[in-house]
């Protein structure tokens, strides 16, 4: 029976050279426009549709204090027996997603300067393309994580008729195929493993990188986060808290 472990492996070493061949010069420009932003005391904000992004890179061992998950959700809860047989659900309308995304960028710490990271695979959806295009509307430079060889094909959701790669200041192609698993497998009929998330979290670290790059070319130090298993660990992570409250960046 063929290595499916290393056949893996092989396939997530092409899919990091190819991100590495493709989007470099996209990830060296948002890295600049991240430094930009932090430069003058502006937040990173960070939504992703439930992949690995958004927790990997917040609050993390070597990661940017400025760096901020950004997450919202409106919640009903009412039960009726009688309706719910009848086949009567709540219908959601673009009319309340929009005032969804609007209410939750007001409530949000988000401003204009900031830069406001989406993170979706297919691009398709509602709330991302809305979300991007209200945030451009309120002055925050946008950057879009997402699938243009998936995204191309599919048929947006959202009443534009415009996917997330359309309507972002800036996209880094996350280099997954159509469907995202990479590997077929005989005697399945489904490929298996993904490559958005590993494409994802790779670009996500190599633009932090970008980023404190520019910012000590800028003669500014971005405040970093140290493993608080680390001897003294709690009282350097409050001290890291302390200092990017200070300094903003």
């Amino acid at each position: 029976m063929e290595d499916l472990i290393a056949r893996t492996f092989e396939a997530y070493r092409r899919l990091l050279s190819d991100i590495e061949q493709a989007q470099s010069a996209n990830i060296r420009k948002a890295a600049k426009t991240c430094a930009d932003s932090l430069a003058q005391k502006g937040v990173i904000h960070v939504y992703d549709t439930g992949h690995l992004v958004s927790r990997e890179l917040i609050n993390r061992v070597g990661g940017l204090a400025a760096m901020s998950a950004f997450n919202f959700s409106f919640s009903v809860e009412n039960p009726n027996q009688h309706r719910q047989a009848q086949g009567e659900t709540g219908k959601a309308s673009f009319e309340t997603d929009a005032m969804l995304v609007s209410a939750a960028i007001k409530r949000s710490h988000m401003r204009a300067g900031d830069v406001l990271i989406i993170g979706t695979v297919s691009g398709k959806q509602v709330i991302p393309v809305e979300l991007a295009i209200q945030a451009r509307d309120n002055g925050i430079t946008t950057i879009g994580i997402t699938s243009l060889r998936y995204s191309s094909q599919l048929q947006s959701v959202h009443p534009s008729g415009k996917r997330l790669f359309e309507v972002v200041d800036l996209v880094i192609d996350n280099g997954a195929d159509y469907g995202d698993a990479m590997l077929e497998v005989e005697g399945m009929d489904r490929k298996i493993c993904p490559a958005s998330g590993i494409g994802a979290a790779a670009i996500m670290w190599a633009l932090v990188a970008g980023i404190v790059q520019e910012m000590l070319a800028r003669g500014l130090q971005p405040t970093v986060f140290k493993s608080i298993n680390l001897p003294d660990g709690p009282e350097i992570y409050r001290q890291t808290v302390d200092d990017y409250i200070r300094k903003g960046y």
